[in-house]
């Protein structure tokens, strides 16, 4: 088990928006979203990032994560496993309709598909009022978007873990029980 994560100005969380290129509903199917899921995994790995919650939706996703190194650092590995995954998936089962919606004019790098926008979305949060607050729009994202019902019931997010209903194939593992709260107990 990795230590305890402390949230404070020196250890901040990160809240991680990230948008599809024009907001296309790339995560519609459960297969893509799966395939997003196992890639945020592999990310999080790579970079030595905590990941504490997460929900995704069906042209974005929000994180909350630690932050081991910079923020662009964190940025950098979790959108480039992601679309590198999603983008060879396309390639190999030929769907050339969805690739040409990410197509760009080819850059530097000689990169010709961008699944996810340039923008950095990415909020440092240093206490645990905010974190929480961030937590709660996370997981009642699905329901404000008429998605499910009640957070808990919408599959592709850390609601459930959060509120100790966990199902046994959860989509991702959080490490939420790696938090070292200073308020009450009442958050775990």
């Amino acid at each position: 088990m990795a230590h305890r994560f402390l949230i404070s100005q020196d250890s901040p969380a990160l809240y991680i928006t990230i948008v599809t290129k024009d907001r296309l509903p790339v995560f519609r199917t459960t297969q893509m979203t799966e395939l997003l899921c196992t890639a945020i995994d592999e990310a999080r790995k790579s970079a030595g990032f905590l990941l504490f919650a997460y929900v995704i939706m069906l042209d974005h996703m929000h994180l909350l994560t630690s932050r081991p190194s910079t923020t662009s650092n964190v940025l950098r590995v979790l959108k480039g496993v992601t679309a590198r995954r999603v983008i060879d998936y396309l390639k190999a089962n030929g769907y050339s309709s969805s690739l040409g919606k990410l197509q760009h004019r080819e850059r530097e790098r000689h990169y010709r598909y961008s699944l996810w926008q340039t923008e950095k979305n990415v909020l440092p949060v240093f206490s645990e009022g905010m974190f929480m607050e961030k937590l709660n729009y996370i997981h009642q994202n699905p329901v404000r978007a008429g998605l499910a019902v009640r957070a808990t019931d919408y599959r592709w997010s850390s609601a459930r873990i959060w509120r100790g209903v966990a199902v046994e194939n959860e989509p991702i593992s959080v490490d939420k029980d790696v938090i070292h709260w200073r308020r009450s107990s009442s958050r775990r």
